[in-house]
């Protein structure tokens, strides 16, 4: 089993960039891929971004090509998600997830998640 915690978030303005990241304990963490997950207030969960293992191979929403990036750090037991040029439309509380072995940009297929960081960009 794998812990989740992310940090990160905050309030900024239209245009403006952050980094979230998400530190995982318990089970070595190069065996799981993660993802992030946002979800706006009336909405549900979108698929942002997943990493496999190695790190070697991404996966993303159409929404945030170009503009979002997620990476990790396996000796850190840390996924990032850094953000740039960001929306208002892209204020969400945002989770980490991750799954043994494979990648997926299905929430269901994700057994263990973080308590979510919430972005909020304002126009």
């Amino acid at each position: 089993q794998v812990q989740l915690v992310e940090s990160g978030g905050g309030l900024v303005q239209a245009g403006d960039s952050l980094r979230l990241s998400c530190a995982a304990s318990g089970r070595p963490f190069s065996m799981y891929a993660v993802a992030w997950f946002r979800q706006a207030p009336g909405k549900e969960r979108e698929f942002i971004e997943t990493i496999t293992r190695s790190g070697s191979n991404t996966m993303y929403a159409d929404s945030v090509k170009g503009r979002f990036t997620i990476s990790r750090d396996n000796a850190k037991n840390t996924v990032y998600l850094q953000m740039n040029s960001l929306k208002p439309e892209d204020t969400a509380v945002y989770y980490c997830t991750a799954r043994l072995w494979s990648y997926s940009s299905f929430s269901e297929d994700y057994p263990y998640w973080g308590q979510g960081t919430q972005v909020t960009v304002s126009s």
